[in-house]
């Protein structure tokens, strides 16, 4: 026999499920960490527009931590300089990161030594970001307890890291560069290059030249042009796919554009 329904059990469940949603809203507001209200964190810097968004992975060390403006900092994300909190590191930052940087959720970045990563770098979920690593020079010694190695790492400026990506230490990674996902990054990396594979290796480089070598398999995106309105937009969705193929040259959505309103006018 099927069991009856229980109207009143169903509509508790609901309101509950709504109040721990917006509880869990309102948690996620008031435990985000900014400039204006940074909690117990004392960065060394924090620009404007920075967020740091609850709940935090693991940080300490944050008087060597500089955040630029216009951060985003994911759930989850670690961010140390030390080797382990309440050290006092000297005079100088361990761990700077630009403008308009965004770090994935779940990414580690770990500083115990100097680590840079430049303006508008964009990290996917899961990025591991290291200056230390072990050492197993002593075959009777446990490795975790033998000293570790450190080299310093920097990111340039522009560059996007794919998800699962592993920055190890002595990385130097130019501007405007691409880090597959997956990927195992050592040594140095070009500008305007791109890397994948454990370990990472160039797999496609721009210069001005020859420009893309090997070329790109896909023509280049179209940027919408200024002055183009939503309601524009929404005109060209109501296009069929004929009208919508000849209108996909760039020199052609101008066109296209007071096409989709000619349309959308008759309709």
């Amino acid at each position: 026999m099927p069991r009856s329904k229980n109207t009143f059990s169903s509509w508790r469940r609901g309101l509950a499920q709504r109040a721990v949603h917006a509880g869990w809203a309102w948690v996620q507001r008031t435990g985000a960490v900014t400039a204006a209200h940074p909690g117990r964190f004392r960065f060394g810097a924090m620009g404007t527009g920075t967020r740091l968004a609850f709940p935090l992975g693991t940080v300490f060390g944050e008087p060597w931590i500089r955040l630029g403006s216009h951060c985003i900092i994911a759930e989850q994300v670690t961010l140390t300089a030390g080797l382990m909190p309440d050290l006092d590191l000297g005079p100088d930052p361990i761990l700077r990161i630009g403008d308009g940087v965004v770090l994935g959720r779940g990414s580690h970045v770990i500083a115990d030594t100097t680590v840079t990563i430049g303006s508008d770098c964009y990290f996917g979920p899961y990025v591991y970001v290291t200056s230390t690593n072990h050492s197993y020079d002593d075959p009777h010694e446990p490795i975790g307890k033998q000293w570790p190695r450190m080299d310093p790492v920097s990111i340039g400026p522009g560059c996007w890291i794919g998800t699962g990506a592993v920055i190890l230490p002595g990385a130097r990674i130019g501007r405007n560069v691409v880090v597959a996902a997956g990927a195992v990054v050592r040594g140095t990396v070009p500008d305007h290059a791109v890397v994948a594979g454990a370990p990472a290796k160039v797999v496609r480089r721009w210069d001005a030249r020859n420009g893309w070598q090997p070329p790109l398999r896909t023509p280049a995106p179209v940027p919408i042009p200024d002055g183009v309105t939503p309601q524009q937009l929404r005109a060209l969705s109501d296009l069929g796919a004929e009208e919508i193929a000849r209108l996909t040259e760039p020199d052609c959505l101008d066109a296209g554009v007071a096409v989709a309103e000619d349309v959308r006018a008759e309709s």
